[in-house]
């Protein structure tokens, strides 16, 4: 009986011990649960409200607007200046490339476009990691390859300095400028893109004229022609790298997005862009040349680069900036491609000075709006506005090879048949095609007649 009391009594104070301790279990328990969803709601808050940052456009101010200006200028030193090379052909082929063919010199030139969309791949992921900092050492590469251009005499010397070394620096000092613009820009990209753009249209005035003006003069020569262009540009770089900042926070993920290419819209993009790109630099590169040919004289010749571009400026403002934010980015794009293919095909059948001329203008108007509508129409596609300059800098890296392709293929066309016409044909059918291919896009966003 004693034990059975003696167990009873122990057993009663163990019961309410377990009971107690449950309570404080249970108790614990709940408070770690609303900690947990406290800090759960947190985390949640947090990301909408960072999320709510990055889809917050400013899409003007004076800050946005000083990056699209800095842009703008940093496109005015890099692909203005590509944009003159057209000089250098004529140049080079009568000078120190004279025992060259004009397919070998125009390896140069692609070299340098080659590098430009592929230094891209590079620099744009570049700034969404790390930032506006990214731009201040490839602009001092890209000048210092401009003075070791000044100094070269051999082939293999301005393969070198003028076509890798400048390219690589030319497309990581641009692909940060024109990230920068798509962070700040959404409603108005089209307007900022096509004034940042157009700065290239300005140096591609400014560049071929004064190349050509001081080429002639025996008292500078080829080496100082070259050099004084060097210090304009690090002082134009110097002022426009100050402005470019990014707005956004670094993307830490990966260095490259590859599931992008699982995207249709962003392959059939990349597949019309490189087809443009293929045919749309030829007669950049050879309008001068053509012109010699067919009986202009070598100096009226050297402005017909500078006409075109000066027309590409209208057209990189008109048509992205002002009718791709209202008709429609791909829209303009197709149309934009359809009619730079059929100008293609025009070219052929003009031989008198005032129809070259006159042919510089319209085709740097159309063609003009080519490159900067590729840019716009691939900084729509990612959905997140951080992965921006990854997705221009994977696009761009494609399209490369079409501008290192391109120009050769066409000087072997010239060095066979001793003609432009199988030129125009070729570059005048890939860039018609390139266009139209644009309508597969606008099938798959939704439409053709949608406003995409």
């Amino acid at each position: 009986m004693e034990s059975t009391k003696t167990h009873k009594v122990k057993d009663g104070p163990t019961n309410i011990g377990i009971a107690v301790d449950s309570d404080v279990v249970i108790e614990r328990s709940v408070e770690e649960a609303e900690t947990k969803n406290e800090r759960l709601e947190a985390v949640q808050s947090e990301s909408e409200k960072q999320n709510a940052f990055i889809m917050d456009f400013p899409d003007g101010g004076a800050r946005a607007w000083s990056v699209a200006a800095g842009a703008a200028g940093v496109l005015f030193c890099t692909f203005g200046y590509i944009n003159a090379f057209g000089v250098y052909q004529e140049y080079y082929q009568t000078h120190q490339l004279s025992h060259r063919t004009p397919s070998d010199i125009s390896w140069i030139g692609s070299l340098q476009v080659f590098f430009l969309f592929s230094g891209s791949a590079v620099g744009g992921p570049l700034f969404d990691r790390y930032g506006g900092r990214t731009i201040w050492p490839a602009a001092l590469l890209y000048v210092f390859s401009v003075m070791m251009t000044s100094l070269c005499k051999e082939y293999y010397q301005f393969m070198l300095a003028q076509g890798i070394l400048g390219g690589v620096a030319t497309g990581m000092t641009m692909a940060p400028g024109m990230t920068a613009v798509g962070q700040y820009f959404n409603k108005k990209r089209g307007a900022a893109m096509g004034i940042t753009v157009a700065g290239s249209s300005v140096g591609g005035v400014i560049f071929p004229i004064a190349l050509a003006k001081m080429f002639a003069n025996p008292k500078l020569g080829f080496g100082w022609s070259v050099r004084i262009i060097g210090f304009i540009m690090l002082a134009v770089l110097g002022i426009s790298c100050t402005t470019i900042r990014a707005r956004l926070p670094p993307r830490k993920k990966s260095f490259f997005l590859p599931a992008a290419f699982k995207e249709l819209p962003y392959i059939t993009l990349l597949f019309s862009a490189f087809l443009m790109i293929l045919g749309v630099f030829i007669p950049i590169f050879y309008l001068p040349s053509y012109a010699v040919q067919y009986g202009m004289s070598t100096e009226l010749a050297s402005y017909l680069v500078s006409i075109l571009n000066g027309a590409s400026f209208f057209g990189r403002v008109v048509i992205p900036g002002i009718l791709a934010d209202k008709i429609g980015r791909l829209n303009m794009l197709c149309a934009v491609g359809v009619s730079t293919g059929i100008l293609v095909f025009c070219w052929q059948s003009i031989t008198s000075n005032a129809g070259i001329i006159v042919f510089a203008a319209i085709y740097g108007f159309c063609s003009g709006a080519i490159v900067s509508l590729v840019t716009l129409c691939l900084a729509m596609v990612p959905k997140n506005p951080q992965n921006i300059g990854t997705y221009m800098g994977m696009g761009m890296f494609v399209t490369a090879f079409a501008a290192l392709i391109g120009p050769p293929i066409n000087g072997a066309l010239v060095e066979r048949y001793h003609s432009f016409h199988q030129v125009a044909d070729f570059s005048g059918v890939v860039v018609l095609v390139g266009g139209l291919s644009v309508l597969v896009i606008k099938v798959v966003e939704g439409g053709i007649l949608k406003k995409v």
